[in-house]
């Protein structure tokens, strides 16, 4: 039997939001300074890249949320 659209949107939507989170817990362990040094620009700059990648995924699905609706007072 073929997966439905549905189907497959949970089962890679669990997928890989699990693996995301597990990412950036990852990326949270590098913030112990006795094993790794970084600077205040090193930690802005992978946060803005984070943060706008993470809007860039939102208003895909705002976009396509969106489609269809008209406006109207």
């Amino acid at each position: 039997m073929e997966e439905t659209k549905k189907a497959a949107f949970k089962r890679l939507a669990t997928k890989r939001t699990n693996n995301l989170i597990k990412n950036i817990r990852l990326l949270g362990n590098l913030s112990n300074k006795r094993n790794y040094e970084y600077t205040e620009e090193d930690f802005k700059r992978i946060f803005g890249t984070v943060e706008n990648e993470v809007k860039l995924a939102k208003s895909k699905y705002l976009v396509s949320l969106s489609k269809g609706k008209k406006f109207k007072i």
